[in-house]
């Protein structure tokens, strides 16, 4: 009888030399460690961020980070481990935007197969209206609906995002959405 591989990784000096193949139980070619029997899993990334309003205006950031340095985009980025979606979205407002949010519903849930990612992004509201750039922002500005930068937006997902938010502008219950 085989032991079962383990989901933890050993220590770095101990082995893994990695080999590809299908393990047993899967359906999915893997990086498996031939000395040890270690499965490396590879997994899509999560994104959290939010569309955060105030006083009928929308806060954008300026990236000051590549990918897309100086384009305009929404609080968001990568989910931290042993983090909720919701304390994710919380904390990139603080680090991009210097602001404190308070998230009312999931907005959407997009599903970017290209660069594996999974995008959660909420709908929310500045808690006192402050913010300021954070160290990953060039400036960070709350814009009106018809002077948002379209064409200086980072991203696909941002597009999609406003778009959804002015979709169910004063709704309180709605279905999240996903990819348009």
């Amino acid at each position: 009888m085989r032991d079962k591989p383990s989901l933890t990784p050993p220590p770095p000096t101990t082995c893994c030399t990695f080999v590809r193949r299908i393990p047993d139980g899967d359906t999915m070619e893997r990086d498996v460690c031939a000395v040890c029997g270690n499965i490396h899993y590879v997994n899509p990334k999560i994104v959290v961020g939010s569309v955060c309003s105030w006083d009928g205006r929308i806060l954008l950031c300026r990236r000051a980070i590549e990918p897309r340095r100086g384009f305009w985009t929404i609080p968001a980025g990568y989910l931290e481990e042993h983090e909720t979606p919701v304390d994710g979205a919380r904390r990139e407002a603080r680090e991009e935007a210097c602001t404190e949010i308070e998230i009312d519903a999931l907005l959407a849930v997009y599903a970017v197969p290209r660069i594996s990612q999974v995008q959660l992004i909420y709908r929310a509201t500045l808690a006192n209206g402050e913010f300021a750039p954070g160290v990953e922002s060039l400036e960070t500005e709350l814009v009106a609906w018809d002077d948002i930068p379209w064409t200086e937006l980072a991203f696909p997902s941002v597009h999609w995002a406003l778009n959804h938010h002015r979709a169910v502008a004063g709704q309180p219950h709605f279905a999240p959405f996903a990819n348009p």
